[in-house]
C-alpha cells in the first residue's frame, strides 16, 4: 500500500514521550523510522510498566512501525554511524535538553553542513531560546506552568493535572506538525530547517478560550469542574442508572432539548432564549434539566437525543471506549503481534486518508532488533559488526 510519508527517513533519537510520539506520527503515515537507543539499555520507557512478558506495554504503545539501532554515541565509531545515516536522512528528531547534541558534537549547526537538506527536529521542555531553555521538565511540570492545571479540576477545588500526559502528547503533535511543515518547504526550495518545540509553548497554544477571557476580564479562569465557561447548557446531567453529557451548544439545540423533554415552551423563557442568558440564570436552567434526565436511563436518553439531533454521550470508562462500535468501526483498537509480549492492543491510525492510509505494518521493536540489517546496508562486514560489539559501541 502506498502512504503518504513513503520513503522518508527519519533518524529517532528521542526517548520518553513526546519526540516518540511525533515519531509514531510519522512512522504510522509510512515513514522509515530508525529509532537510536543506547545498548544495553534502550529508551528510558523501556522501564516504565505495566509488563507483557517483560516488555513494557508503554514503550509499545508509542514506539510501534519503527527500526531499533543501538548506538552509545559516547564511542568515535558509533558517532560515525551515526553521521553516516544522518548524511542519507530527511529527518532527525531529537528530545534531549537543549545542548545535549552540541556537547556530542551533533548540533544543528554542524549537521546542516552534513546535510543541508536535512529537516532538525528538537522537541524539549522549554525550547533552545529563553530564560527557561536549559532547565528540565516532564509533563506534570509543564502543566503546572503552563496554566492548565490552573483551570482544570472540581469548582472551587485544588488545581488538577489532566490525566493523560498531554505535556508531551501536544508537544509530540506540534513536532510532527512542523515538520510536515518544513517538509513542503524543503519540497519547494531544497532546503532543511530547524523545528523547535517546547512542551510550556505547546500547553499555552491549546489554552484557547481561558487566555481570551483573562484579556477580556482581567482575571484568571479558574476551575469549573465538567461545566463550560461559556456554552449552557454543556455538561454532564444525572439519570436513573448515571449520567448523560448533553451539549446543548446553541439556541436550536436548546429548543431540541426541550422538545425531547416534552416542553418545548422553557426554550421560549425569557430567562433562557439566549446563551447569555442560560448563563445568567444558570442554577435554575440546570435544576430545570436535572429534574427531566432523572426520569430515564442513560441508554434511553441517548436514543431519544440521538434521534433529535441533540450532542450527548455517555461517560465511558476505558474498558467501555475499547469495546464501543464506533470506535472498533474506525478501527481505533487494534491487535498486534510483539515477537515477546505476543498478542498486544493498541489504539489505532486516527488520520483516516482515502488514498494513502497510514497502518499498524510492525509491532515495537526490541532493544537492537535490527541492528545488523542496518550497519549491513550501511556496508558493515560481520566481522565489523562483531567488532563493534565487543569494543561497545553497539
Amino acid at each position: 500500500m502506498e502512504q503518504a510519508l513513503q520513503g522518508l527517513k527519519v533518524v529517532d533519537m528521542t526517548r520518553v514521550l513526546a519526540g516518540p510520539y511525533a515519531t509514531m506520527l510519522l512512522a504510522d503515515m509510512g515513514a522509515d523510522v530508525l529509532k537510536i537507543e543506547m545498548p544495553g539499555k534502550g529508551d528510558d520507557s523501556r522501564a516504565y510498566g505495566p509488563y507483557v512478558n517483560g516488555e513494557s506495554a508503554y514503550f509499545m504503545s508509542i514506539n510501534r512501525n519503527k527500526r531499533s539501532l543501538t548506538l552509545n554515541l559516547k564511542n568515535e565509531d558509533a558517532k560515525e554511524i551515526l553521521i553516516k545515516l544522518i548524511k542519507e536522512a530527511d529527518v532527525l528528531v531529537e528530545n534531549f535538553r537543549p545542548g545535549t547534541m552540541e556537547k556530542l558534537g551533533l548540533g544543528y549547526d554542524v549537521l546542516r553542513e552534513i546535510n543541508p537538506k536535512l529537516i532538525y527536529a528538537a522537541s524539549s521542555g522549554f525550547g533552545h531560546s529563553g530564560p527557561y531553555s536549559k532547565r528540565p521538565a516532564y509533563d506534570g511540570v509543564v502543566q503546572a506552568m503552563g496554566g492548565i492545571m490552573s483551570i482544570t479540576g472540581e469548582k472551587d477545588g485544588r488545581p488538577t493535572r489532566v490525566g493523560p500526559s498531554i505535556g508531551d502528547v501536544t508537544a509530540g503533535l506540534f513536532t510532527a506538525i512542523g515538520i510536515l511543515g518544513a517538509l513542503n518547504y524543503r519540497n519547494e526550495t531544497g532546503k532543511g530547517q530547524k523545528v523547535d518545540v517546547a512542551m510550556l509553548d505547546g500547553q499555552v497554544a491549546i489554552l484557547e478560550n481561558a487566555v481570551a477571557r483573562y484579556f477580556a476580564t482581567g482575571t484568571s479562569p479558574k476551575p469549573a469542574g465538567n461545566v463550560h465557561t461559556s456554552i449552557f447548557p454543556f455538561q454532564p446531567f444525572e439519570t436513573v442508572d448515571g449520567e448523560i453529557m448533553i451539549a446543548a451548544g446553541n439556541d436550536n439545540l436548546f429548543r431540541k432539548l426541550w422538545h425531547v423533554f416534552g416542553d418545548e415552551s422553557v426554550a421560549d423563557d425569557p430567562r433562557f432564549k439566549t446563551n447569555p442568558l442560560r448563563g445568567e440564570n444558570y442554577d435554575e436552567m440546570i435544576a430545570l434539566i436535572t429534574e427531566e434526565t432523572k426520569k430515564k436511563t442513560t441508554q434511553e436518553w441517548q436514543t431519544l437525543l440521538d434521534e433529535a439531533g441533540v450532542p450527548n454521550g455517555p461517560i465511558n470508562n476505558i474498558e467501555m471506549v475499547v469495546n464501543d462500535p464506533q470506535i472498533k468501526a474506525r478501527e481505533m483498537i487494534l491487535e498486534v503481534n510483539h515477537p515477546v509480549a505476543g498478542q498486544t492492543f493498541l489504539p489505532g491510525v486516527p488520520i483516516k486518508m482515502s488514498e494513502t492510509q497510514g497502518y499498524i505494518r510492525k509491532a515495537a521493536p526490541v532493544l537492537g532488533e535490527d541492528t545488523e540489517d542496518i550497519l549491513m546496508n550501511l556496508g558493515y562486514s560481520e566481522n565489523e559488526i562483531q567488532r563493534l560489539r565487543e569494543e561497545g559501541a553497539i
